[in-house]
């Protein structure tokens, strides 16, 4: 029996590999976002060193930087298969290792392990995007980078579920290893997966460092250029500093760590997941720059649902209310980040040139890099002087100046045959 038509899409080979690559990106990333923080608050440290632990993710924000590199030098497997492996292979040992050490007595340590976690895993981004960008169609890509982004996202159920659960009945040195193991499904898929054709590859580290630079500039000039690169920053940026000090945020409401792993993160998961397989599928008929208005501005009017939540307060006792209070906040606000990850993601895809794939990719997913890094880091500091209703007010502002530039960068009326 074959599928439904707008099903068809899904059931591709091409789709599956984008479900690895997904997992594979989303699992260390959560990790420092979501499991680092929870494990650092529960043995004591304070909101201003987690906060400013964000900063250990400055890689995703540099990552252009190397990425020529991995454009220009093939390992053994395939210069996209290659360095996959290989920073998958040291993610694996540097999440394993973190759990051993003691935060209250080591936390340089622990800083500069993390760092570490964030540069490989940082690099196997660039991997993973470059190959993500060469195997899909111009038309697979909103559909394929939904794909992508919904298992990312799927990913951050064992970090910021599986591993929260677990870390109430065991040794956090345990618990490390364990989610370290889950980056095996990508050292699987890296050995069995084809190389992607090469288009063109860079005959030394000069070209392979200026070409993609000039290329994207004469593309419409430099005035474009800056238009586009300020839209990557600043479209997820009141989101991004709103999600920032999540699992802080619960526990200091009053929940558990339980009651996160089971509620909050499933309710953050599954809305995430269902808006972004609905983006992924309804690009198709709207195309991305309406998309991009469209999911935007559901991403922003749902930050305001955790300023609700703030506004309850702290519960001595977690009652039936708190507990549903707390799903329907974060579906709505995830539902929100769904759609509009779906779309701004398909926007990078297509913004790239596809013979310079890595470095392009790199230096745009570097723009949105950095408000999870530099602008984050500033979280902890932000709700201490503001208090947590204040912080998702002041979120909500930051949410508006990205998507007052889709004008100028995704018109509405621009016709959807170039969309592409």
């Amino acid at each position: 029996m074959n599928p439904p038509a707008w099903l068809a899409p899904l059931l591709t080979r091409k789709m599956l590999i984008c479900i690895f690559t997904g997992f594979a990106s989303g699992l260390p990333l959560y990790l420092l976002i979501n499991l680092v923080p929870a494990w650092l608050r529960s043995e004591g440290v304070d909101l201003k060193t987690i906060g400013f632990f964000a900063l250990i993710q400055f890689p995703f924000t540099w990552k252009f930087i190397w990425a020529p590199l991995l454009d220009r030098y093939t390992p053994p497997l395939g210069r996209r298969r290659g360095w996959m492996l290989i920073a998958q292979v040291g993610l694996l040992l540097s999440i394993g290792s973190l759990g051993g050490f003691d935060p209250r007595e080591q936390i340089l340590l622990i800083s500069a392990l993390a760092a570490l976690l964030a540069f490989l895993s940082a690099t196997q981004d660039i991997a993973l995007d470059a190959f993500r960008r060469e195997i899909l169609a111009e038309e697979e890509l909103g559909l394929g980078n939904s794909v992508h982004v919904n298992a990312y996202r799927v990913a951050g159920l064992v970090p910021g579920s599986l591993s929260l659960i677990l870390a109430d009945l065991l040794p956090w040195n345990q618990v490390f290893w364990i989610t370290a193991l889950f980056m095996i499904p990508g050292m699987v898929m890296a050995v069995m997966v084809q190389e992607p054709p090469v288009l063109s590859r860079p005959k030394n580290l000069r070209e392979a460092c200026l070409e993609p630079f000039k290329e994207f500039i004469s593309r419409k000039g430099w005035r474009s250029a800056l238009l586009i690169l300020s839209f990557l920053f600043l479209y997820k940026l009141g989101d991004s500093l709103a999600t920032a000090l999540s699992t802080p945020f619960y526990l200091d409401m009053g929940y558990s760590k339980t009651d996160i792993g089971l509620i909050a993160k499933h309710a953050g998961l599954w809305p995430a997941v269902i808006g972004g397989m609905i983006g992924g599928l309804w690009m198709v008929k709207i195309g991305i720059n309406r998309a991009l208005w469209l999911f935007g501005l559901v991403q922003l009017v749902t930050i305001l649902g955790f300023a609700w939540l703030a506004g309850i307060g702290p519960q001595a006792e977690i009652t039936a209310f708190n507990r549903w209070a707390l799903a329907a906040v974060i579906s709505a606000e995830y539902l929100g980040v769904g759609l509009g990850t779906a779309a701004f993601t398909a926007f990078i895809a297509r913004s790239t040139h596809p013979a310079y794939t890595a470095t392009q990719f790199a230096l745009f997913t570097s723009l949105t890099a950095v408000p999870r890094t530099v602008v984050n880091a500033s979280a902890g500091v932000l709700v201490e002087s503001l208090g947590w209703f204040d912080f998702f007010l002041f979120c909500t502002l930051l949410a508006v100046p990205g998507m007052l530039l889709l004008p100028k960068v995704a018109p509405w009326n621009e016709p959807l045959r170039k969309e592409g």
